[in-house]
């Protein structure tokens, strides 16, 4: 046997990326060991932050600990899933059984066994740019072509539609839509999802509305969910949970919605490929679930948050205007979710490598972001800030921005 051969990564991977926890992140850890502190504004994770799950949720979750050690049923606890159907019909998506909701271990685990059972090699799935960058790579990891439609900053991020249409195929099998945004901020209105479900519509593609964000919304914004607008025989699959709007993260629970009565039927060979993997992985975090009856049926802490007063918006206003006094930078105003996408002017930067940016930023400044192109944005024009800390950090940490960019060139 000969020692020397190096174990390779499988070509499954070639095309999978996920730099929002990157090679900038391992020289954040390098300096971090080396005795420097990082403000780390590269991630949408409350609890560092001083976001913290409201008090009951944790009650419950360890009122039923002594019954939450097996195994439970592979799409979820019955009462997880009844409570996220009476959000359904709270949310006015018609339809929802029992049995059309999944429970994962986040949404990011529901994604990637919702395209390993949808897509064989070659399909092609509709992903906004820039995206949460999870939808590309579980596209690519499970043999599709992630195709990236492109959004229209001059139009608050709305999605262009006509390069939309422009990139539909024979192999095109699905459409992503995520709203609100990560990163933009955009929240979309009804009109807008009725144009996407219309064209999904026309070319029987399937709909998956990621609305993690759907409760963390500024000044006048509305979330509509994309599966109330549509018609009973166009399949949605809608997709949440309790890591940002209840400051769960960390308990990993999320779910997903089947809805389309008549389009149950047609996919009816799909859905049983969801069950295959459900079960396959047994089940979802069984003490996390009980966190989500209490969560939905209680008191929306999170408005606390969002309202004049409240501290998301108060640091979503802050890291906007800031953004905008500095030269050869604007930024539109975010109208939901926990990050700003500022655009730096390339007449004014000029920047080439958006990575070596974020990365001399973290050397010089000790602060940490992430380039626009991890979420598949075209150009290296774009940096995504999260607008978690606390208002006097975010002041000084863009006041350091603004200081690194008066003199930085590529």
């Amino acid at each position: 046997m000969d020692t020397s051969t190096p174990l390779r990564k499988s070509h499954k991977l070639d095309n999978v990326c996920y730099d929002i926890r990157g090679p900038v992140l391992d020289h954040a850890k390098r300096l971090e060991e080396e005795g420097h502190r990082i403000l780390k504004l590269n991630i949408g994770n409350p609890a560092p932050f001083g976001f913290e799950a409201p008090e009951e949720i944790l009650q419950d979750v360890m009122r039923n600990l002594p019954t939450a050690q097996g195994y439970c049923d592979s799409k979820g606890l019955y009462s997880a899933r009844k409570a996220i159907m009476q959000e359904c019909q709270r949310k006015d998506i018609p339809g929802v059984g029992i049995e059309d909701i999944f429970i994962g271990n986040g949404v990011s685990e529901l994604i990637v066994m919702a395209m390993q059972a949808l897509l064989n090699d070659g399909d092609e799935v509709l992903i906004p740019a820039p995206d949460y960058p999870l939808w590309t790579a579980a596209v690519n990891l499970s043999g599709g072509h992630a195709v990236h439609y492109l959004c229209d900053e001059q139009a608050d991020w709305a999605p262009d539609m006509s390069d939309l249409r422009d990139k539909i195929t024979s192999h095109t099998r699905a459409l992503v839509l995520i709203n609100p945004n990560n990163p933009t901020g955009a929240v979309y209105p009804p009109e807008v999802l009725r144009e996407l479900l219309s064209i999904a519509e026309q070319h029987r593609l399937v709909v998956f509305s990621d609305e993690i964000y759907d409760k963390i919304l500024y000044d006048d914004a509305e979330h509509v969910s994309t599966a109330a607008l549509a018609a009973g025989d166009q399949l949605v699959i809608t997709l949440n949970g309790l890591s940002k709007s209840y400051r769960c993260a960390g308990f990993r629970s999320g779910w997903m919605i089947i809805s389309g009565n008549a389009a149950k039927q047609r996919a009816a060979d799909f859905l049983q490929g969801l069950n295959m993997l459900a079960s396959m992985r047994l089940c979802a975090n069984v003490p996390a679930q009980h966190a989500i009856q209490t969560a939905l049926g209680g008191y929306q802490s999170i408005n606390d948050l969002i309202l004049p007063g409240g501290r998301l918006k108060a640091q979503r206003d802050l890291t906007f205007d800031k953004l905008n006094a500095i030269p050869g930078v604007s930024c539109v105003k975010p109208k939901g979710a926990l990050y700003a996408f500022p655009r730096l002017d390339p007449k004014v930067y000029s920047i080439v490598d958006d990575q070596k940016l974020v990365l001399d930023l973290l050397l010089q400044e000790k602060i940490l972001l992430v380039q626009g192109t991890a979420f598949n944005w075209p150009e290296p024009d774009h940096v995504r800030i999260v607008t978690l800390p606390w208002v006097d950090q975010l002041d000084a940490a863009l006041d350091r921005f603004a200081h690194f960019l008066e003199s930085y060139r590529q």
